[in-house]
């Protein structure tokens, strides 16, 4: 098989894939699902059977604490945030009020020095840009109802999700072997190195940046409520859980606690302590947590995850978020490799310049 038919080959196989997942979309989520947790698991299951336990056995006992684990944070958070959300809802008119009664002055004061219909101009495109974005949410949102729980009903997912994550985590080496076994033998090598790679960049960002993410919602969240910030829970869980995406989640969070302590406080102190929370998150984030857990060479750049997570939103719904990372990876990978077999043939360098190397090759002498 030439260079022109394996390119067919594959490219035929990742269109029926790609195919077979659209048609699927609708029942994927708990399979997805229970996949990313075996995938994360999966080196703990391996230490411990590395102690002699049993493959079926440690795969067991690390689910059983990673649900465990699970169900004590959903029964010791979800009471709080709940609270939490109805207080906000019940407090956004006079959060509102408030607000306006904040902006008027500078409102006033911009308004002296911009001409009426400058203003009128203003106002309007801030109107408009906000309903597009507020629409362009809610349509991610529904894709994202839509494309998993509609199908899908949360019994079923909490049933099928752990015991597809078992016989995944129990069956990962086995395979894993087995894939290995039926890949190509000329290019063995080449793919299991782009293997190890798309391995290596996946553990990570998932692993590395949602221990990052534990980290960071837990800081803000325990910060903001001592400081005592309304509904500061809520909003440091949020910054940390949507801190997978760099700078998003501290400006995010940054964002909403500021417009709350704007309206909660009337000193300038509690200001800068709200500030300062999310500037000493940040800037830990930046220099210890990520370098050290998630590391510099992971490959995955902040606006491609973004691109992806909303590309997997409203193509697949939840499932396509689940996905979104690991394809993100793939192609990543598979990019890099093109372009680093692309810099290296004559396509790139010319005729002359593959001469010359093969020629000095052939002499024993270094090329370079």
């Amino acid at each position: 098989m030439n260079t022109a038919q394996q390119i067919r080959f594959w490219l035929v196989g990742l269109l029926v894939f790609g195919l077979v997942v659209w048609l699927l979309r609708g029942v994927l989520m708990p399979f997805v699902a229970g996949m990313a947790i075996a995938y994360l698991l999966d080196p703990l299951a391996d230490r411990l059977e590395r102690l002699r336990l049993p493959r079926w056995l440690a795969a067991t006992v690390v689910l059983m604490v990673f649900f465990l684990v699970l169900v004590v944070v959903i029964v010791l958070l979800v009471p709080v945030i709940e609270a939490q959300i109805v207080q906000f809802v019940e407090a956004l008119p006079a959060y509102r009020q408030e607000l306006e009664a904040f902006i008027a002055p500078l409102y006033e004061a911009l308004r002296s020095q911009v001409a009426d219909e400058d203003l009128t101009e203003l106002r309007t495109a801030i109107g408009n840009y906000a309903g597009d974005v507020m629409g362009w949410a809610g349509s991610i949102a529904g894709g994202i109802w839509r494309g998993g729980m509609a199908v899908i009903d949360v019994i079923s997912l909490l049933v099928i999700t752990p015991i597809v994550a078992f016989y995944l985590l129990r069956d990962w080496d086995k395979m894993v072997t087995r894939i290995d076994s039926y890949l190509p033998r000329p290019s063995i090598g080449t793919l299991r190195g782009l293997a190890a790679e798309v391995d290596r960049t996946l553990a990570g960002f998932i692993r590395g940046q949602g221990t990052v993410c534990v980290i960071l919602g837990t800081f803000y969240a325990v910060s903001l409520a001592i400081a005592g910030l309304n509904f500061g829970i809520v909003v440091g869980l949020l910054a940390g859980l949507i801190s997978f995406i760099p700078y998003v989640g501290s400006i995010t969070g940054f964002v909403a606690a500021m417009a709350i302590a704007l309206v909660q406080f009337d000193g300038w102190v509690m200001w800068l302590i709200i500030a300062g929370i999310f500037l000493f998150g940040q800037a830990v984030e930046g220099n210890i947590l990520t370098p050290r857990l998630v590391g510099g060479s992971v490959g995955l750049h902040p606006v491609w995850v973004m691109f992806a997570l909303l590309a997997g939103a409203s193509l697949f719904g939840f499932t396509g978020i689940l996905i979104a990372v690991p394809v993100a990876a793939v192609i990543g990978v598979l990019i890099r490799f093109g372009l680093k077999q692309y810099t290296g043939s004559r396509y790139y360098r010319g005729e002359e310049a593959v001469a010359e190397e093969t020629d000095a090759v052939d002499i024993g002498v270094d090329p370079r």
